[in-house]
């Protein structure tokens, strides 16, 4: 049995991986280290909560004696860090949690890890890894043409992206200093099942359902690649499998959409699947609402090492992904009910002062 310490397990992407890895390998244990903000959830994890090769501890990446205990109790192989706080919006209004958790948390862990890292015999020393998973706002914003590389030099924007590129930088300095086997992943814009609803594609999804208003910010033509989670899961397990240590790769879903597309194509899905004749089409929804703060104008992502090095590539095109997407809300309205009756009631973020 080959175990994984997992943090941020019950968050969106982090919850996405848990199910997916354990559903491909009868012979993978993860040891899911998850807070419970509010954006982690059980419910997620519902499917393999009594499944004895998921093992759920609520604990903080900041807490080295709990971190040491697993490392020490569940040896890992490897270390897989999803734990962040991830919102650009609530970035603005608050960006003192996200140098907490994304910043001194990551060192925690770092910390953590090169200590045990050291004590391993040779064969285990050599196999283990510690794989940091990040964004591409850490590179700031493109102009019309072009994509972010490997090598893009980092200029982030907001207090997310800036957090985010600070971790980036220590997992690296341990890497190039220490030795601790180190890998790195910047992905682009994610979306799927279980995806907490102050993000674009669920909020929409559920406004529009409920013929609410459609916020899209400034004129809603900001670029952003599209990446389905499930893609993003097994680009995540084809670096731990066959990356080359202290490297980075770029995780693209090779969709660039405006936002504007995005939201139009919901509001498309959703009349086909639910038409209200007395409503109309909810296109009519859309209103344009004052931009968010630095608003960054353009993502695009180069992921051609990625694909060149591991194989990987997207499986799943935006048009295939978003109509999975809807339909999942669609058919999970007790997940959605649980979420819109916790901390969060689809109110703007990211007007107020930090």
């Amino acid at each position: 049995m080959r175990t994984l310490l997992v943090t941020g397990g019950a968050g969106f992407i982090g919850g996405n991986y848990v199910l997916r890895s354990l559903s491909q390998d009868e012979h993978l244990r993860i040891v899911n280290l998850d807070l419970l903000t509010y954006a982690g959830n059980l419910d997620t994890l519902r499917p393999v909560m009594d499944d004895d090769r998921h093992i759920f501890v609520q604990g903080n990446i900041g807490d080295a004696r709990l971190v040491r205990e697993l490392i020490e109790r569940y040896q890992p192989v490897a270390i897989v860090n999803f734990a962040a706080e991830s919102h650009v919006d609530r970035s603005i209004d608050g960006p003192g949690a996200f140098v907490e958790t994304n910043v001194v948390g990551t060192l925690n862990l770092l910390q953590c890890a090169l200590d045990a890292w050291k004590n391993l015999p040779g064969a285990e020393k050599a196999s283990f890894r510690f794989l940091h998973v990040s964004t591409d706002e850490v590179y700031g914003s493109l102009g019309e043409s072009g994509a972010f590389l490997e090598t893009t030099a980092y200029a982030p924007n907001s207090p997310y992206a800036a957090s985010k590129a600070a971790s980036d930088h220590l997992v690296r300095a341990f890497c190039h200093t220490y030795g601790l086997p180190t890998l790195t992943t910047n992905c682009s814009n994610n979306y799927g099942p279980y995806q907490f609803p102050e993000k674009l594609i669920p909020l929409m999804i559920l406004n529009a359902l409920t013929f609410k208003p459609l916020p899209v910010y400034g004129d809603g033509l900001q670029v952003r690649d599209w990446l389905f989670v499930n893609d993003h899961v097994d680009a995540i397990n084809a670096v731990l499998a066959k990356g080359r240590t202290g490297e980075v790769y770029n995780v693209g879903g090779l969709s660039e959409r405006t936002n504007m597309q995005v939201v139009e194509a919901i509001c498309d899905a959703l009349d086909d699947r639910r038409p209200e004749a007395s409503q109309g089409l909810r296109r009519k929804l859309i209103e344009h609402v004052t931009d968010r703060p630095g608003h960054d104008r353009r993502y695009a992502i180069d992921c051609n090492k990625l694909m060149d090095e591991t194989g990987w590539k997207p499986s799943v095109d935006f048009e295939t992904g978003l109509q999975q997407t809807v339909d999942w809300y669609l058919e999970n309205n007790a997940w959605v009910k649980r979420v819109q009756d916790g901390s969060y009631q689809g109110e703007r973020l990211g007007l107020g002062e930090p």
